[in-house]
């Protein structure tokens, strides 16, 4: 959207209000929503008796026995948000829709145009309250705060996100999912298990602790937490051959026809995005009647957009176009369409991109899958079968004795059963990086400390020296020091072997194994 002010325009409880305009029902009558026999949204009128999200089918209707009940449909969300979109359009022309029931706007020319953001926000509210919908408006510099805003209805000053956010509990990070993860909500859950429990607490940790520690989203969360865009410029220029137009013969005036086309285009988009190594993730569809007139939105999503993502966002502007949204309304095309355009208006390089892994070692979207697999095979053609190998859980007592390494493609079966006992094994946390370092260990006369065959340091260390580190500080003092503990006999079977932890000067705590009257740093704790 580009630097300045943003504004969010938010309607309560989309879902159960699309579905009481579709049922023809009264704002005021109790409605729900559900998807797999559980509420997903509820009226305000349903909330006073008692339903709230969550509640089982049954559950919400002996709270509420006179309530609605309506099985959810996202065609239908975006089908009668259209009309809100156009009377929005008509005073902001810019506009970008994150989800049905959720926009975004640019404030800058329209604060100017209207002398004032607070003028801007009444506007909006009256012009949406026309039609029957009702919204709430935030403005701040950021969209995810604007969001956040506009589901309280402030007005966040300029400068003044972080402050803002600081206070909002670390739930409200999860709040909207056109901005977030699918897997926010796990994230939110852990945190507040850690005692985290305000956004300003999440964001006053120190963004490497926070990118070790958790997921890539969690990253992307902790951009949001500190006011900073959810998104990095990623530098990703738009290539040129990008842009779908397509010619409709014969020409659009039915549903059906333009979710077919529709389809047929997201798929086309998806193979070119592919071809140039980037992803979508702001999107403009323009639809253009035979006699010139133009419907244009622009569609942002918090995760690269699908095939079925693109398809989805089509339809839902075509069929609230063609059928003028709701009953009685009025802004339909003048003619049939003629012409349809899908132009990516944001793209990111497939290099940032993570994508989560299933147990099989691919992503678990499907299709990008498949193609990892492709990769993955042409890998192990070029390079040799072991090149590509994939971790699986393996028993043992160190850490890295609890991964056994699998050539793709193989039976993925561990060399020693993790389901053993394995007694004297390194109990939990273990190490987040594994290593083979040779160090040295030396008390304070600079004397080598080993482990004698009692199992006991043959002095007390001081210090850890790093051989051949290669870095400007090779020696580093102890604060703490746990152990030995003997885990066996090396292989001549004439020496004892043995594990430590120690605390350097540096805060960092290691993880050293003894073998072969030496010391390896087996791990780091970060």
């Amino acid at each position: 959207m580009g630097a300045g002010r943003v504004l969010a325009l938010w309607c309560p409880d989309w879902p159960a209000t699309a579905a009481a305009i579709d049922a023809d029902l009264p704002p005021q009558h109790p409605i729900a929503v559900l998807h797999a026999n559980r509420v997903v949204a509820c009226s305000a009128a349903a909330r006073r008796t008692g339903v709230r999200r969550g509640m089982r089918k049954r559950q919400a209707q002996a709270t509420c026995p006179e309530m609605t009940v309506l099985t959810a449909d996202d065609n239908r969300d975006g089908r009668i948000f259209e009309p809100v979109v156009t009377v929005v359009t008509d005073l902001v022309p810019v506009v970008e829709v994150l989800r049905p029931g959720v926009l975004v706007v640019p404030s800058g020319n329209a604060t100017r145009y209207f002398g004032g953001e607070e003028t801007v926000a009444e506007k909006l509210i009256d012009a949406v309250a026309a039609i029957g919908v009702e919204c709430q408006v935030g403005v701040a510099d950021e969209v995810f705060t604007a969001v956040l805003a506009a589901r309280h209805g402030t007005h966040v000053e300029p400068g003044g996100d972080a402050a803002y956010l600081s206070r909002r509990p670390v739930a409200d990070l999860a709040v909207e999912p056109s901005l977030s993860d699918p897997s926010r909500d796990e994230l939110v859950e852990l945190l507040r298990r850690l005692g985290i429990s305000t956004i300003g607490a999440f964001a006053a940790l120190s963004i490497t602790d926070v990118a070790t520690r958790f997921s890539t989203d969690a990253v992307v969360a902790h951009r949001l937490a500190n006011a900073h865009p959810a998104r990095p410029p990623a530098g990703a220029p738009l290539p040129v051959d990008l842009v779908i137009e397509h010619v409709c013969d014969p020409p659009i005036d039915r549903v059906d026809a333009a979710a077919f086309l529709g389809r047929r285009l997201a798929d086309e988009l998806a193979h070119r995005l592919a071809a140039a190594s980037v992803a979508c993730t702001r999107l403009t569809v323009e639809a253009i009647t035979e006699r010139g007139q133009r419907h244009s939105r622009t569609w942002r999503c918090a995760t690269p957009l699908t095939p079925e993502a693109t398809a989805d966002r089509i339809r839902w502007q075509l069929e609230g176009w063609l059928t003028g949204g709701r009953p009685g309304a009025e802004a339909r095309p003048d003619s049939p369409i003629g012409r349809l355009r899908l132009e990516p208006v944001e793209v990111v390089r497939a290099g940032s991109l993570q994508y989560s892994l299933s147990g099989n070692g691919l992503p678990e979207n499907p299709e990008v899958g498949e193609r990892a697999r492709r990769s993955l095979v042409r890998v192990q053609g070029l390079l040799g079968g072991d090149a590509v190998q994939l971790p699986v859980p393996s028993g043992g007592r160190g850490p890295g004795e609890r991964i056994t390494m699998i050539a793709f493609g193989d039976e993925r079966i561990a060399e020693r059963s993790p389901d053993a006992p394995w007694p004297g094994r390194l109990p939990r946390p273990a190490p987040t990086v594994l290593l083979r370092a040779p160090v040295r260990m030396l008390d304070l006369a600079g004397t080598p400390v080993s482990v004698t065959g009692r199992g006991a340091f043959s002095a007390e260390p001081t210090t850890i020296r790093m051989e051949q580190s290669g870095r400007q500080r090779d020696s580093w003092e102890l604060r703490w020091w746990a152990g030995p503990w003997p885990t066996g006999f090396d292989k001549r079977g004439d020496g004892i072997t043995a594990r430590a932890q120690v605390l350097l000067d540096d805060s960092r705590a290691l993880l050293l194994s003894y073998q072969e009257q030496g010391w390896l740093v087996e791990g780091v704790y970060e």
